[in-house]
């Protein structure tokens, strides 16, 4: 039991700390699934893994536009638990994407969860100290950071931690028994994941002058350079 515990522990540090880039700090968008899934699954020891799954849920996560005090996924510490996930069964295994990409995106939506749970509770601090903070106390102000800064890595990390402990035994369990082919599991999984790619990009450039050809002649440049090489 010790030895998993122990496994896990280096994730849950890397999940809280994406996690924390998310919102509060450094939003350096390190906590972006391309990053994120790629840096998990180079924990894990297969980084071009986490760098397939993590191009997967980059495709899911362009839905998600992270402002203001809206309620959103929180796909830095998901990603983390999708890189892992899928970067834990051997490549080409049918059923890893699907089960990694359900893993994450559930994880994504609990991450959305705990986010709000947590700005109540930095609510309920401010509350407390409200009189010092009316007096301009600058201690205060900094406590109050420090503290929502804290309780937003911890936040991540048991995330992390708890979503890969119920997950991976229910993906492995999964993945023994997975009916499908491999090639099929994926092009239905990397298909769906354009599908939301595509419809997000619409919802961005279809009412912007010209922003529709930025789009397309990015994506003929791309296939351009892909044919060449």
């Amino acid at each position: 039991m010790t030895e998993w515990i122990v496994d896990l522990l280096p994730l849950a540090l890397l999940g809280g700390v994406l996690g924390l880039d998310v919102v509060c700090f450094p939003q350096a968008m390190v906590s972006r699934p391309l990053v994120a899934a790629t840096a998990a699954g180079a924990f894990v020891g297969q980084p071009m893994q986490g760098l397939m799954i993590g191009v997967t849920l980059e495709l899911i996560a362009l839905e998600t536009l992270p402002f203001g005090a809206s309620r959103y996924l929180e796909w830095g510490s998901a990603a983390v638990v999708g890189g892992a996930l899928f970067s834990d069964s051997a490549p080409n295994t049918a059923g890893g994407m699907t089960t990694a990409v359900l893993g994450a995106t559930a994880t994504a939506w609990a991450g959305s969860y705990s986010m709000v749970r947590l700005r109540e509770l930095n609510a309920r601090w401010a509350r407390a100290r409200l009189p010092r903070l009316e007096r301009g106390s600058g201690r205060t102000v900094i406590g109050l950071q420090v503290a929502g800064l804290t309780a937003d890595l911890v936040r991540g990390g048991l995330l992390t931690f708890a979503a890969l402990a119920v997950l991976r035994p229910l993906a492995r369990l999964a993945i023994s028994d997975w009916g499908t082919s491999p090639a099929a599991s994926r092009a239905f999984v990397t298909g769906v994941a354009a599908t939301v790619a595509a419809a997000a990009a619409w919802k961005i450039f279809h009412s912007t002058a010209g922003a529709r050809w930025f789009f397309l002649g990015g994506i003929a440049a791309g296939l351009s350079l892909l044919a060449l090489r």
